[in-house]
């Protein structure tokens, strides 16, 4: 059987990927960030079934030695360890080139010292920035709009060099807009939910009109799977993405409809991003990974949605509904 290692396995994506992996019959193991604690993240509340399948190896993945380490033995290697948030890479640029640049060299170096099979490199819509055309496909321009957005731009670069000048047998992963169970409440969608469900009636957002492609996070976690079953997706990059659009105001309208019809959106100053750093539209095009994969979305907006509003209204306590949380 092959063994495979998840980087960020405990994060939002990550911790749904090692689930479903394990469910799938995999040798998972899960990379997680070391902390004095031994908080193992979104790892933690999963049933004790699947926990006992895991083996969990803490480390850093700015540490060279040790991803090379976890590394070790591995077939496959889905790496997803970054910093995503795109406020606090205004403040914190050198965090950001630190995890999400040398974090990802650390895995391809690793990768080519030890002949691991297959590599998948997580990239972000953000990679794109505002739309110049739609649906975004994989040939649109690179622009980065902040920090976050220009070190996956790097990151992804430095993948596709190390397939171009290694033959390193590797892909890059793009999904769009992911959201769903265990987001952290940086994200609109959580951000939105829980200011609801904590009874607020001023519902405090940024910028209403830009657009996303949201992906519901089952969806994304199989494009990764899907990706990995087939060599023709060696040495590409793929977006998974619903090729459907709704702009900010519109979800955040229907996510009120549904939880509490008396709340009023308030537009914040400091929830705005610089004029310029503002991608206004994400439609993503689906066209290559369904060419490539037999993968299409499972759920509709409105079924993911019902899945996460169940999820906080159990998880409400985790959730810092006063703090903005950039």
């Amino acid at each position: 059987m092959e063994k495979i290692l998840i980087t960020g396995a405990d994060g939002f994506i990550g911790s749904h990927l090692v689930e479903t992996c394990v469910k799938n019959g995999k040798r998972v193991c899960a990379f997680v960030f070391y902390n004095s604690f031994n908080n193992w993240g979104w790892l933690d509340t999963l049933p004790k079934e699947v926990l006992s399948e895991i083996e969990v190896i803490t480390g850093d993945i700015r540490d060279p030695n040790g991803v090379r380490t976890a590394m070790k033995g591995m077939d496959e290697v889905y790496h997803l360890a970054a910093l995503i948030a795109i406020p606090f890479s205004y403040h914190s640029p050198d965090t950001y080139v630190d995890t999400n640049i040398k974090g990802t060299l650390n895995v391809l170096q690793a990768a080519r010292e030890l002949g691991t099979k297959r590599i998948l490199v997580t990239s972000t819509s953000e990679v794109y920035g505002t739309a110049q055309y739609v649906p975004i496909d994989e040939k649109h321009p690179y622009q980065g709009q902040s920090p976050y957005s220009a070190t996956k731009i790097g990151a992804d670069r430095l993948a596709e060099s190390f397939y171009r000048c290694f033959n390193l047998p590797v892909t890059i992963v793009r999904p769009f807009n992911t959201y769903g169970p265990r987001q952290s409440a940086r994200a609109v969608i959580p951000t939105i939910i829980t200011q609801l469900l904590a009874g607020k009636e001023e519902i405090r957002l940024g910028s209403l009109t830009p657009t996303r492609d949201f992906n519901y996070v089952k969806d994304t976690v199989n494009g990764f799977i899907k990706i990995a079953t087939t060599d023709k997706t060696i040495g590409e990059e793929i977006n998974i993405a619903t090729q459907l659009e709704i702009s900010i105001g519109e979800l955040a309208a229907a996510l009120i409809s549904q939880i509490n019809p008396r709340a009023k959106i308030i537009c914040e100053e400091e929830r705005l991003r610089p004029e310029k750093s503002e991608v206004n539209r994400l439609l993503g095009s689906n066209e290559k990974i369904k060419a490539l994969t037999n993968w299409k979305p499972q759920y509709s907006l409105e079924q993911g949605l019902k899945e996460t509003i169940a999820f906080f209204r159990e998880n409400s306590g985790k959730y810092k509904t006063d703090i903005y949380n950039i």
